[in-house]
């Protein structure tokens, strides 16, 4: 993959170019209640856009609708400009975007390779397993992201958690991942292991993947975000750079509801 220059130019203020993903006016209910209302978001390429707010906000569940795993009432997606038919996983995967979960979804009982192949296993002409072929491309991916990994022979229940992220990570990126979407990628995590996915985060956004960031740590968003969407009771309270805004402003937008000056308020948000 080469690394490709990203569109967010120190001091700028806005960043120019075709969006990687644009979620225009995007709404879903469930049951009668508004879950995700007339919302709002984009994402560039080597950009990171902090998604944030309380349980309950919506973030999850906009998520979700990119990631394929729910349709919306209404709203539109494009991708690189394109409108883009999102119906399922499978189709959120053929225009290059991949979720890490929280829950990471790896296979325990199998090593990093058999994870990174999960379900999209190489065979040899003989209709075998290609072992060899599939751990040569686990090693060739992890030695981008995580030059350190050495366990690639163990079951990843005894790897340590920011081991495990690195393998998701590396599922993802081996297929050829253009937009990552990632939910609370430090959650549970030691302070070293936190900063070791935080240069994970930091090396994708060098290669130019576009990466949504779902998280409840504060410092880990000023750290890693270019920009902040911040929802409450379902809509966007609004957008805005972290070189623009403060971390008890941002506070503010997601416990209070209201957009401070350095932000672009959402449709009905309350200014400061």
């Amino acid at each position: 993959m080469n690394a490709v220059t990203s569109p967010l130019a120190p001091g700028a203020s806005h960043i120019e170019g075709t969006p990687a993903v644009q979620m225009r006016d995007i709404c879903i209910s469930f049951g009668g209640i508004r879950a995700v209302d007339d919302v709002t978001v984009d994402l560039y390429a080597g950009e990171v856009v902090a998604l944030l707010g309380h349980n309950g906000a919506g973030k999850s569940t906009l998520i979700k609708i990119l990631a394929g795993a729910y349709k919306p009432d209404a709203g539109e997606i494009r991708v690189n400009g394109d409108k883009a038919d999102i119906t399922n996983p499978r189709d959120a995967k053929r225009y290059g975007i991949e979720t890490i979960y929280q829950t990471l979804a790896l296979a325990d009982n199998v090593d990093a390779a058999a994870n990174l192949f999960l379900g999209r296993e190489l065979m040899t002409p003989w209709g075998t397993l290609d072992d060899v072929a599939m751990e040569a491309a686990t090693r060739e991916v992890m030695g981008r992201l995580n030059p350190n990994f050495r366990k690639f022979k163990e079951p990843v229940r005894g790897l340590s958690g920011g081991q495990r992220q690195s393998v998701a990570i590396a599922r993802a990126i081996h297929f050829n991942a253009k937009i990552l979407i990632m939910d609370e990628p430090t959650a549970a995590l030691g302070p070293q292991e936190t900063a070791q996915v935080a240069e994970l985060i930091k090396q994708l956004k060098a290669e130019g993947i576009a990466i949504f960031l779902i998280s409840h740590d504060i410092h880990d968003v000023f750290d890693l975000a270019d920009r902040v969407s911040v929802m409450k009771n379902g809509k966007l309270v609004g957008t805005a750079r972290t070189s623009d805004v403060t971390k008890d402003e941002v506070l503010g937008m997601i416990i209070l509801g209201k957009s401070p000056p350095g932000a672009l308020a959402g449709p009905g948000a309350a200014a400061d």
